[in-house]
């Protein structure tokens, strides 16, 4: 049985003052956070989705590099916001969207979505410094790039944090390794798009935003199935099936050994509307979409956070 508990989290040294807090396994909502030590403080890359993941991350960094002066939030989604509010003391840093979609949306639950959620008690606080394109912070003599693709993928506010010394990258969740890559609020294209900027910045270490730390070959894999919902797309809709018959009648060949494959349903969604002249990262019925998730799950879905 894997053991999904906040114990089970582990601080990984990724380069010389530079962390990784990697969360088993990876699935609905146990996200991967980093840190860099800036010497007697530490700058954070993404909190957790419950108070007592984030307060076990926070005790780990705090033993290893010491309290937190500058937060970076990677995208808007709440597994990697919610516990912002417990880094007491320290600046929030983000995409200038990640701000506003995070104060459109308040705390979220998913009730009738997720089953099995512990969230304890949650308070919303937003990034108080954003930028838009590109922003650079120093961790002590540590440089870290703050990076936009420019476009929608994941989310409509992904953010890279590079490392141009080490070569090392925290991806948040432009990266998923050994998950089903999830691009509903995002875009299929332009998530393909956003991961030639990861091959372009050549890494030779990625911190993923769900899964164990990864070389390259990962940015390949999800390029692949991002390629996999768009071809499923176009055969859907010349067959004039919806996305969720779309979904149930496609067989997912090589990717069925990831998880959460009930994401299918989601991208499909995002992957039709974009067939139909939908610009990246567009809105489009959430509501809608996520119901045709639990058909195909046929059901809640279960989550261990």
């Amino acid at each position: 049985m894997i053991d999904r508990s906040p114990g089970a989290a582990r601080v990984e040294r990724l380069a010389e003052d530079v962390f990784g807090y990697v969360q088993p396994d990876g699935s609905w909502f146990i996200n991967n956070c980093g840190f860099v030590d800036a010497g007697g403080h530490s700058v954070l890359i993404d909190t957790c989705a419950t108070e007592r993941r984030t307060r076990a991350l926070l005790t780990a960094v705090e033993d290893t590099s010491g309290p937190v002066s500058t937060l970076v939030n990677t995208h808007h989604h709440s597994d990697h916001t919610n516990g912002n509010y417990l880094v007491t003391g320290a600046t929030v840093v983000g995409h200038r969207k990640t701000r506003a979609a995070m104060l459109a949306d308040g705390i979220q639950r998913y009730d009738g979505v997720l089953v099995g959620n512990d969230w304890g008690d949650l308070e919303l606080r937003v990034p108080e410094v954003v930028f838009d394109e590109w922003l650079t912070v120093y961790a002590g003599r540590t440089r870290i790039d703050l990076i936009h693709p420019g476009h929608a993928a994941h989310t409509t506010n992904d953010v890279l944090a590079w490392l141009p010394e080490q070569r090392v990258l925290y991806a948040g969740d432009l990266l998923f390794n050994g998950g089903s890559p999830f691009a509903l609020m995002g875009s299929v294209a332009g998530w393909r798009a956003a991961l030639d900027v990861i091959r372009e910045l050549d890494p030779v270490l990625i911190l993923p935003g769900h899964g164990p730390a990864c070389d390259l070959s990962v940015v390949d894999t999800v390029d692949a199935y991002l390629e996999f919902v768009q071809r499923a797309a176009e055969s859907g809709k010349a067959a004039g099936r919806s996305p969720l018959e779309q979904a149930k009648d496609t067989d997912l060949g090589r990717f069925a050994e990831l998880s959460e494959q009930e994401r299918l349903a989601g991208n499909l969604h995002r992957a039709y509307a974009e067939l139909d002249g939908a610009g990246w990262g567009a809105e489009i019925d959430l509501v809608d979409a996520l119901t045709d998730m639990l058909a195909y799950n046929g059901g809640p879905i279960r989550c261990f956070s």
